[in-house]
């Protein structure tokens, strides 16, 4: 992927130290700190434009977020659209939002063991060669760095147009151990959307094109695990 930025990005990314971070490396373990709070924090890795992450923090003040991205332009344009959906509440600054510049093959030097609730992977490459599997941010390699850095409390959310991503993603979960619930194969068509549902760029562009969406949720910390299996189990009293 090639984005073709603005002359002088990396000297505007430098001055916005308020939202924008691009030493992620210096923070791992102090991003409470960071947000001068010890409420949860939700991960968006690969956020692209920034639009869910910025709609999230705005919806949902008593969770920390941050959008995670490799590439400076994305920061920005992340940065400018947190700015953007926050102006109306009189804020500047989204006080619960920071987008970081790192790539997600070292999230493990960026968070440490336990410090995140939830990893939101909106519509990520599928990355559709074999020869490539390793590069989906739902192979195994990558849900043995998820699972470190996740809580007790600790959920994955993945959203895909890619039936082939999906149904990788499936398996990949299942033969991880992780219990799975919130299935779905066409998402904006089976009900499942609740008052949490925020969409993507990409999801609103395939919305709009009749495309199906891909969703399910799995269940990484064991505090979640037993949570969901006491839910399950009043359902069934029932």
């Amino acid at each position: 992927m090639r984005l073709r930025g603005r002359k002088g990005i990396r000297e505007s990314l430098e001055e916005q130290t308020d939202l924008v971070v691009l030493d992620p490396r210096s923070l791992k373990g102090r991003w409470s700190e960071v947000f001068g709070n010890d409420n949860p924090i939700h991960v968006e890795f690969g956020m692209g434009k920034g639009q869910f992450i910025s709609q999230m923090s705005f919806k949902y003040p008593g969770i920390n977020f941050i959008g995670v991205d490799m590439y400076d332009e994305l920061i920005r344009r992340a940065a400018e659209k947190a700015r953007l959906v926050w102006e109306p509440a009189g804020h500047e600054t989204p006080p619960n939002l920071k987008v970081a510049l790192a790539n997600i093959d070292y999230a493990e030097e960026v968070f440490a063991p336990g410090e995140l609730e939830r990893i939101y992977l909106n519509f990520s490459d599928p990355w559709p060669k074999s020869k490539h599997a390793r590069r989906r941010l739902t192979h195994p390699r990558f849900l043995d760095k998820y699972r470190g850095l996740l809580s007790p409390l600790g959920e994955i959310h993945l959203k895909t147009d890619s039936r082939s991503l999906f149904e990788f993603s499936l398996n990949a979960f299942a033969d991880f151990g992780l219990q799975m619930k919130n299935i779905s194969l066409d998402l904006h068509t089976d009900g499942i959307i609740n008052e949490e549902h925020v969409m993507t760029e990409y999801e609103t562009k395939f919305y709009n094109r009749g495309v199906n969406i891909h969703r399910c949720e799995a269940i990484v910390g064991a505090e979640a695990l037993a949570n969901y299996q006491a839910t399950r189990l009043d359902k069934y009293r029932l």
